[in-house]
Formats: structure tokens, sequence, C-alpha cells
């Protein structure tokens, strides 16, 4: 199945290992779908938001994969704690799911 669609923003991030350029991951966000969630991970990946209400910096420039699980998934993102049980939204702080439909 393929879900792309044209008009939906598309993100990336330069990752590393280390200090070493480890290759861009380019991602799109299917603001079709979830235009919120969407809005979002795409302000989040520019930092246009400026500091959250918790004084971090509303970006993932910097952040960390906390749980990375080899041939299977990573999970990160988490900008205020670094470890997965923090976070923050440009809307402040959590938002509700919008969907289940990807």
């Amino acid at each position: 199945m393929n879900m792309s669609n044209e008009s939906n923003p598309r993100v990336f991030f330069d990752m590393t290992i280390g200090d070493q350029p480890a290759g861009r991951i380019v991602m799109e966000l299917f603001a079709d779908v979830v235009p919120k969630t969407a809005e979002n991970f795409r302000a989040l990946c520019t930092g246009e938001k400026g500091v959250g209400k918790f004084g971090k910096a509303l970006h993932y420039k910097g952040s960390r994969f906390h749980r990375v699980y080899p041939d299977f998934m990573c999970q990160g993102g988490d900008i205020t704690a670094g470890n997965g049980i923090g976070g923050e939204s440009i809307y402040g702080g959590k938002f509700a799911d919008e969907n289940f439909i990807i």
C-alpha cells in the first residue's frame, strides 16, 4: 500500500553516531491524516517555536534515541528528559491522539 501524498510535508534528520556523520533520514509527515501530529513533528524538526513551558528548546536538534532495538525499531524525541519519560509538544505538554488510521 502506497500512502505517499505529494502535498504532505517532508522533514529530515541528519544523524550522527558519536561525532561521526551517519546519514540522513527523510520522513513524510501524514498531514492529510493526522494534521495536528504532523505539524507538531514538523515544528519540532525546525525549532521555529522557540522554548517550551519547561524551559527547553522545542527542537529535536541534539536529542538522542533513548531506546534502540536492532533490526526492529528506535525511539526518541524526548526533548525534556532525554530518556522517554518526558517530552513536550508545541501545544504545551501532551495532546490527544488524533486517530490510529496509519
